[in-house]
């Protein structure tokens, strides 16, 4: 089932069917993380159970955008990826409010009565034990329970989701994908962090050394720390391994920021006009070097340390199989 969207309270009453009542979260959902999935995991549980609708109400833009703008984080995915990210999750409906300042200045029993009893109709909703909501952030867990007993809704709160002794949150995925420690990244997300978008033509130097790439123009605004990265590109329906490297060119006195990847082993003709690459490890900075001839050595290397981490990873699938 297609995931239905409201992009407005007036809509809502069109997407979602006369008289069901919602099992809700509120949230950026940024990134859709394992902590994200635990909440919406259970939300899509308790619908099923009490045959309401399994929904989110989030925000575009970003609160911080509006709110802080110098300071407002550049975000892990675009909004349709979220919405994508919601239908694959098992989420029926989203409600995706405009933030501005009119709902910027909405007191926490303005926010619950306007949007969460009257409009969305919720019979429980599910959220963190740190939840904020309303004008500066004045709501609580304790003030979103004493209004649930009066609006008969329920307020279930998720324990927090840790690995490895780390809270997960956008934040903190933010903080290792801009470092370049696309490892943690990826434990922390559930899967590997990606990028998304265009081809974009570049400036056919790499067919000069023979490894031709393909130059993508993201549609996210957070990217890795700048370096050469072990990745796999999507193209259509086929993920390819593949070498990508996130910079400015040095060696060709380069400037502007570049996305350009090399697919491993399979010769591209004309590739699709919208590619994904998805980051595993990170291999090296990017550096100058003192001639196109010792670049291309460095991928040459590059390539073959690639070659044996996807050979390594093929290796332990097969002994997980045996094993199970």
């Amino acid at each position: 089932m297609a995931l239905r969207v409201a992009r407005s309270l007036a809509e809502w009453p069109r997407v979602v069917e006369r008289g069901r009542r919602a099992v809700v979260s509120v949230g950026n959902f940024d990134g859709l993380h394992i902590g994200h999935q635990r909440i919406l995991g259970a939300i899509v549980e308790r619908a099923r159970a009490e045959n309401a609708v399994a929904a989110v109400i989030t925000f575009d833009p970003h609160p911080m955008k509006v709110l802080r703008p110098e300071s407002a984080p550049a975000l892990i995915m675009t909004l349709n990826d979220r919405l994508a990210g919601l239908g694959r999750l098992g989420l029926e409906a989203a409600l995706v409010l405009r933030f501005d300042e009119t709902l910027a200045n909405l007191r926490p029993e303005e926010f619950v009565k306007n949007v969460i009893v009257d409009a969305v109709r919720a019979s429980r909703i599910l959220v963190g034990a740190n939840f904020r909501f309303g004008h500066k952030q004045a709501g609580d867990v304790a003030l979103l329970q004493e209004l649930g007993s009066r609006n008969d809704f329920t307020v279930e709160i998720v324990s927090a989701a840790e690995v490895n002794g780390t809270v997960v949150s956008s934040t903190a995925i933010r903080r290792a994908v801009a470092e370049g420690r696309v490892e943690v990244a990826a434990a922390l997300l559930g899967h590997p962090f990606a990028l998304s978008g265009m081809v974009a033509s570049g400036e056919a130097r790499g067919r000069t050394l023979l490894f031709p790439t393909l130059n993508l123009k993201a549609d996210q605004e957070l990217l890795p720390m700048k370096g050469v990265y072990v990745t796999e590109t999507m193209i259509g329906a086929d993920l390819l391994p593949s070498v990508t490297n996130v910079g400015t060119r040095p060696t060709f006195d380069g400037t502007s920021l570049s996305i350009e990847t090399y697919v491993l082993d399979k010769q591209i003709g004309e590739p699709s006009k919208h590619i994904g690459i998805r980051f595993h490890q990170r291999l090296r900075d990017e550096m100058k070097f003192p001639s196109p001839e010792a670049l291309r050595a460095q991928i040459e290397h590059d390539i073959q340390r690639a070659r044996e981490l996807f050979r390594l990873q093929e290796l332990s699938g097969k002994t997980q199989a045996l094993n199970s």
